[in-house]
């Protein structure tokens, strides 16, 4: 837990469980069976009191939010309350939104202010159960998605891009379009190499290079049919210049750096960097 809010912060976030009900095989914090939900809540409470007032959004994050049930519909009220200029952003993986008068409710204390961060891992139900490390998960995301729209929530789909899904990204994206156009933007997202995709980095790690035409075709296509899409945690010298456009500076202030290397890049200060908390950072880096 990061502790109080910073005006110069690029990520004011609230850590609310390291709960899940998913166990991703590339998770970046691998869920514990702990019970730290009512401490971390008075906690976060009283960041939220403290906080500065004009901060532009604040995150909610865990492990899985949701399972926080009616305290995090307590503690959404409590930012809208001091914090009534701010937009919030939770990351979920979505699956507690199924419950239909749940996502209403969550919806309702946000008083239409809150982007869901939700991971799609991918369309076919299986590969996206399997990545997820849970049955159902696919069922129940896409039905959480679903309510999320009905009553009015802005969605930030994210792509975590791995050995498992990378070759069905075109495919993704297709589904994408055809199938949740209520989508507000897709995140196409280089993993973290800490946590499980560590101790999973035979089945899961893969280099930006041997990715980096599907990633073209996934993008290119949602572009083309004017669908906002963005590139996450991948440095420019790694991608093609036709994905320069929507490559964002992603990585939270706290733990962003910057190779030996990346000195005398002209395009340094347009990079998202690298993660400072990865065992290893990717291959072929280079300056521009």
């Amino acid at each position: 837990m990061r502790g109080d809010f910073r005006l110069d912060s690029n990520d004011n976030t609230l850590f609310t469980t390291a709960r899940c009900n998913n166990n991703c095989i590339m998770c970046c914090q691998p869920p514990l069976k702990v019970n730290d939900i009512d401490e971390l809540f008075i906690k976060n409470i009283e960041i939220i009191e403290r906080s500065p007032k004009n901060i532009p959004f604040v995150g909610i994050s865990g492990g899985e939010p949701t399972l926080l049930g009616e305290k995090l519909i307590q503690l959404i009220r409590q930012i809208r309350k001091e914090l009534p200029n701010s937009d919030i952003h939770i990351l979920s993986n979505g699956r507690n939104f199924s419950d239909s008068g749940y996502a209403k409710e969550i919806m309702e204390a946000g008083e239409g202010r809150i982007i869901f961060g939700i991971p799609f891992h991918s369309d076919y139900y299986k590969d996206h159960d399997m990545i997820a490390g849970s049955k159902e998960a696919y069922n129940e995301t896409l039905a959480g998605l679903y309510n999320i729209a009905a009553y009015g929530g802005e969605i930030e789909l994210r792509i975590v891009i791995n050995k498992l899904n990378y070759m069905r990204l075109p495919q993704m994206a297709e589904f994408i379009f055809k199938n949740l156009p209520f989508v507000s933007w897709t995140a196409f997202m280089a993993m973290e190499h800490i946590g499980h995709a560590v101790s999973n980095e035979r089945n899961v790690w893969i280099e930006t290079v041997d990715y980096k035409i599907e990633l073209e075709e996934a993008v290119i296509y949602l572009d083309q049919w004017r669908k906002d899409v963005a590139i996450y945690n991948i440095p420019l010298c790694l991608l093609p210049d036709s994905l320069h456009p929507f490559a964002k500076q992603s990585i939270s202030d706290w733990k962003n750096k910057y190779l030996s290397v990346c000195e005398n890049c002209k395009k340094k200060s347009e990079c998202c960097g690298f993660f400072s908390t990865s065992k290893k950072t990717f291959k072929g880096v280079k300056p521009l």
